[in-house]
């Protein structure tokens, strides 16, 4: 379940990916899936795609 109609492909692959990677390791589809949704939103504000970037003091 993606959750951000804002990603691209590439991010809900990425989503799916870590999704289906968390739920191999035990957990459950509710953390799953914050977990996924919280890694793409990451990686997004890194690469200037959110409209929240993140600090340069933070590198």
């Amino acid at each position: 379940m993606v959750r951000d109609n804002h990603w691209d492909e590439d991010d809900q692959k990425q989503y799916k990916h870590i999704h289906d990677t968390e739920i191999e390791r035990g957990q459950d589809e509710k953390t799953s899936e914050r977990i996924a949704a919280a890694t793409v939103n990451k990686q997004r504000t890194r690469e200037g795609r959110t409209l929240k970037q993140e600090r340069s003091d933070k590198n």
